[in-house]
């Protein structure tokens, strides 16, 4: 299993990039967590296999129709014990 923590920047926030994340990770089958950061990025965890890990950052790296992603910073992470994707609230 992989983990991956997630900063994407670029418009981002207030186009339905979370909840559309929630779909696209819940589709591939990885679990973790996306929520909005108040500098205007939006921070996720993906876990999965490589395949379904590398399905979603190539998502994320274009968003959905409305949003526009400058950038996505990857980095590994240490696997967590999550069952599900969740929308978090905003830090």
């Amino acid at each position: 299993m992989r983990r991956v923590h997630v900063i994407v920047d670029g418009d981002v926030q207030g186009v339905g990039y979370r909840y559309t994340l929630r779909m696209v990770a819940r589709d591939a089958g990885v679990t973790g967590w996306v929520r909005n950061r108040h500098d205007g990025t939006v921070e996720a965890e993906v876990e999965g296999t490589d395949e379904q890990v590398d399905e979603v950052l190539t998502w994320m790296a274009h968003g959905p129709p409305g949003s526009r992603v400058d950038t996505t910073t990857v980095t590994d992470a240490a696997p967590a014990a999550n069952d599900d994707f969740e929308v978090r609230p905003t830090a």
